[in-house]
């Protein structure tokens, strides 16, 4: 290896962190200083300005460089990030602790829901304020903005398919440029009023909160806009890595978003009149069209950082049980991240065209958009809490102090944005509950499940025993049996017995277990336990980040003895069919709700990668 290779490496992978991981916050000043003066509530007189731009400040400051890149990206789950990674380290911190470990996993799983609802307006509102600035530049156009905005979505949302393997590659010298435009913008007009610099001192943002408490309470709503997107920043850290995501924020994208909205003050202390869209009215009049479209492309690069986290956290939640089987297409040969699952694709886009036609302008988006933010910002940091004490055993005390101080600013956010749930913050809240119940509902309706089929199950080392006094014929090849719970015998195999007579020369009973860690290596992928006559109870080991392929996996098997031939082979499964029935379990719609997505999941045999050709189903009647 020579030795600028490393930096090389170093050095894009920086700048994919600029395109990728900023994407969402990098377009922040489109809307969120604007949206602090442009409803009223926050008078524009040159002390406010001051004051809001050093809580801007500070909160970048804070939230983003602290909390996030100095303390969160140090809790990787085996260097991989993201609130899922995270409730698996504070779940297993506090395994010895079964009610709080419940507990957690419940608020995890909600913060997960709510993510869903980020997912609908970040794209939304992002995609809205880049167009509005046709309304700057040609005021007759205001009635195209929402129709443009759809139509750029929908080109979008139909580009999934194909993947982003190709056109990814532009995110990073886009957001680059990106970048530098805001820190141009920005320095051209703080030159023009260069004392608006005196706002960095955190005295303006205490004496503003001080002197106008209500008025600095209803800012804080539109000031944690200019943080939106933060949580990327830990999502992505098995993508990037946490030295260039920390090089990309302290080197590009902080100084230009602080350069930006302070030129957005400079420019507001002289001419107030142009509070209704200060972002472009920074622009000289001949760059307008060009940074319109330059906006569009950024906006359009935080909505797919957006859709692909969607895609990676619903596959996550697949795999940890919290949600039924997708159809997932892979989308590029070299990169196991780039998936593109239709229900969810097409699930957002329906909830975003919703979100832009009912809310119609960024104005009435923003009030919608904090309160999903701030909530998953503070389940984050409770989660940070039990993974800082329990898994790295640091002094209660200092635990206290470090992650207290973040959990009372995150709830001041989430405190100055809950006011704003009659004025839209219902819509991600909506998506966010709705989101919750399928997942709960999906993961009560399991365990119902598995335990029924446990009560009806035979023990599967005697029912072989019993079989092997008088064997029935052995037909050449391998037989291989998907069972949910290890040492049950498998409906499959019973109805095989019943219906066809004959038992394969090589029988292997497969349990298949996901785990609540990213990655588990091949070599621990697969146990293996002989039970006499060529049968052998297998159970392999996913990671939730892991591909679950079970021809792969079942390889291994070759060091046990048995050597499994993709030709020779057929696997069995049982198709179960659940029927609610009143009384016990779950409430009779919950039941109802849980049978649905039972019939519509994905077969199993696609989402374990079995060979369609060799797959049998027989199935049954599960009544819960």
């Amino acid at each position: 290896m020579t030795p600028n290779r490393p930096a090389s490496n170093l050095a894009a992978l920086t700048l994919g962190a600029i395109g990728i991981v900023y994407g969402d916050i990098g377009t922040s000043p489109l809307y969120a200083l604007k949206e602090v003066f442009a409803n009223g509530h926050v008078p524009l007189t040159p002390g406010n300005i001051y004051g809001v731009l050093s809580l801007v400040f500070w909160t970048l400051t804070v939230i983003v460089s602290i909390k996030y890149v100095v303390l969160i990206l140090r809790a990787d789950n085996n260097g991989e990030g993201g609130l899922i990674a995270m409730l698996a380290l504070a779940s297993q911190a506090v395994r010895d602790r079964p009610p709080l470990r419940r507990r957690l996993l419940l608020v995890g799983i909600f913060g997960t829901a709510i993510f869903f609802g980020d997912g609908v307006i970040t794209p939304a509102i992002s995609v809205l304020s880049a167009v509005e600035g046709l309304k700057v530049a040609a005021p007759g156009l205001h009635a195209w903005i929402v129709p443009v905005t759809l139509v750029v979505l929908t080109a979008l949302f139909m580009f999934q398919r194909h993947g982003t393997e190709r056109v990814g590659r532009l995110f990073g010298p886009v957001m680059a440029v990106w970048f530098v435009v805001l820190a141009a913008l920005g320095i051209w007009h703080i030159g023009d009023n260069p004392a608006i610099l005196k706002a960095l001192s955190p005295h303006y943002a205490i004496a503003f909160m001080l002197g106008h408490p209500s008025i600095a309470f209803i800012a804080l709503g539109s000031v944690v806009l200019c943080v939106t997107g933060a949580e990327a920043l830990y999502a992505d850290m098995g993508h990037f890595g946490k030295r260039p995501i920390r090089l990309a924020w302290f080197g590009m994208a902080m100084p230009a978003l602080v350069l930006n909205y302070f030129g957005q003050g400079a420019m507001l202390l002289v001419y107030p009149d142009k509070v209704g869209n200060p972002f472009y009215e920074m622009a000289p009049t001949w760059a307008l069209y060009p940074l319109i479209g330059l906006a569009t492309f950024a906006t359009v690069i935080a909505s797919q950082a957006l859709i692909t986290a969607a895609f990676s956290v619903t596959k996550q939640a697949i795999q940890l049980g919290y949600l039924p089987r997708l159809r997932i297409a892979h989308t590029s040969e070299h990169e196991t991240g780039q998936i593109y699952l239709p229900f969810v694709n097409w699930g957002l886009f329906a909830g975003i065209v919703i979100a832009v036609v009912l809310f119609g302008s960024s104005n009435k988006l923003a009030a919608a958009y904090g309160i999903t933010v701030t909530i998953d910002m503070l389940i984050t940091t409770t989660m940070t809490f039990f993974v800082v004490r329990y898994a790295w055993k640091y002094p209660w005390s200092l635990v206290v102090l470090a992650t207290g101080f973040f959990f009372l600013v995150d709830f001041a956010f989430l405190a100055a944005n809950i006011v704003k749930v009659f004025d839209g913050g219902w819509f991600p809240l909506l998506i966010g509950a709705l989101m919750f119940t399928l997942m709960m509902t999906w993961k009560q309706g399991r365990k119902l499940m598995a335990e029924r089929l446990r009560s009806e199950a035979i023990d599967l080392p005697s029912f072989l025993e019993s079989v092997f006094i008088s064997p029935p014929t052995r037909v050449a090849g391998t037989a291989v049996f998907l069972v949910s719970d290890q040492g049950l015998t498998p409906n499959a195999m019973l109805h095989n017995l019943k219906h066809n007579k004959v038992l394969h020369e090589r029988n292997l009973f497969v349990t298949v277990r996901h785990h609540e860690v990213p990655w588990i290596a091949k070599d621990k992928r697969c146990d293996v336990e002989p039970l006499g006559n060529d049968c052998w109870q297998v159970t392999l080991h996913f990671g939730f980040k892991n591909e679950p392929d079970v021809p792969a996996a079942l390889e291994r098997m070759r060091a046990a003895g048995c050597v499994v031939d993709d030709m020779d082979t057929s696997y069995f499964l049982s198709r179960d069919i659940v029927i609610p029935t009143l009384g016990g379990g779950m409430a009779d719609w919950r039941e109802k709700l849980f049978a649905g997505m039972h019939r519509n999941a994905a077969a199993a045999a696609d989402f374990l990668r079995l060979p369609t050709n060799r797959v049998v189903e027989l199935g049954s009647k599960v009544e819960i």
